[in-house]
């Protein structure tokens, strides 16, 4: 898939949780990460979302939010990836942070210069990358 954003997952549906507007959709990943989507039930319908159909899960890097810690508190998010900082790239303004989970898989975010300095992020630290379920857009192949 040629797409600007930067985290583009292929996966498989493991779940459809339906709702009374938007259903759930669980995503499970080759290293057995779980990504949770909330979409419409028309876009369950016009996508065939079913248990075992290949999807991409696709997050833009501005919709991640970075912790540090992240162990201490509970959130509402349900999609919490923990793993170590393996790049920062700093702007004037922004940075790109990439976070290397343990199956392997890398997630990116961007976030404010102030932030990162803030979270006193470096290379191998521990982070979290935290996303919003309505923040991930779910595709598939046609």
């Amino acid at each position: 898939m040629q797409i600007s954003a930067r985290n583009t997952f292929c996966g498989k549906v493991g779940a459809v949780l339906p709702g009374a507007v938007n259903d759930e959709i669980e995503i499970i990943l080759s290293g057995g990460e779980k990504i949770i989507a909330i979409v419409t039930r028309e876009s369950v319908r016009n996508l065939g979302l079913a248990e075992g159909k290949e999807v991409y899960a696709i997050i833009k890097a501005s919709q991640v939010i970075i912790m540090t810690d992240a162990d201490e508190y509970l959130l509402s998010t349900r999609n919490q990836f923990t793993g170590k900082v393996k790049k920062l790239t700093r702007g004037f303004v922004n940075g790109e942070v990439i976070i290397e989970l343990p199956g392997g898989l890398e997630l990116t975010g961007i976030i404010s210069l102030d932030s990162m300095n803030r979270l006193h992020l470096e290379q191998g630290a521990t982070a979290t990358a935290v996303v919003k379920a309505s923040s991930v857009v779910v595709a598939v192949k046609k």
